[in-house]
């Protein structure tokens, strides 16, 4: 299974990093062993001075297809989740600075946790969908897909014109602003609407 990451898809957040709002879906890949499961805690590790969070609305793939058109998008998935792209923004900004992949600081163990999946079908509109991070029972990021720059079914468009997607493949598509560092016993509480889907500890 493949896990599609795209970057810098809210305004305000490539805003907030000082980075150009792109005009074309900026797209990475994770490794499968960047999957946190089950609320497990994620430990910082030593590489690291600035382990950052970025919530994100997580679809999965329900069934093979490449070259999907965005009006088709829809029946590729059937189920939604949130995750967090953990990010060693340190190790970051060194790497795009020199110019180089910057897959590390976001590619390493425990960087996707994820949380349980609903189904699309108990969703009224999945392009109008409130979701939240909570820190310590502080809101830290509140999005809504409407805000995204590149929508779900664009999203599914463009990403299958490169790879094939399968059943089980996940894709991370994008963070709203708010992002910010991870200290040791924060509680990370993600939200989909009021429904809490991610609940875990850093260590």
């Amino acid at each position: 299974m493949k896990i599609i990451c795209i970057g810098l898809n809210y305004r305000k957040h490539a805003l907030e990093l000082g980075w150009p709002v792109p005009d074309e879906p900026v797209v990475f890949l994770k490794p499968d062993s960047s999957i946190l499961k089950n609320n497990k805690p994620f430990f910082l590790p030593g590489f690291s001075t600035d382990i950052n969070y970025e919530v994100e609305v997580v679809l999965k793939i329900s069934k093979l297809g490449k070259g999907i058109s965005a009006k088709f998008a829809q029946r590729y998935f059937d189920e939604i989740t949130l995750g967090i792209d953990i990010t060693a923004r340190d190790l970051q900004t060194r790497l795009k600075t020199a110019g180089m992949p910057w897959e590390l600081s976001k590619c390493f163990d425990g960087a996707a946790p994820l949380g349980h999946f609903i189904s699309v079908s108990s969703i009224k509109d999945i392009n109008n969908l409130d979701f939240r991070l909570e820190i310590n029972n502080e809101v830290r990021q509140q999005g809504n897909t409407s805000d995204m720059i590149f929508s779900i079914n664009e999203i599914i468009e463009y990403v299958s014109k490169f790879f094939t997607l399968k059943t089980g493949d996940l894709i991370f598509t994008g963070t709203p602003p708010g992002v910010g560092q991870l200290h040791k016993n924060d509680n990370l509480v993600a939200y989909l609407g009021d429904e809490p889907v991610l609940d875990f500890m850093i260590k």
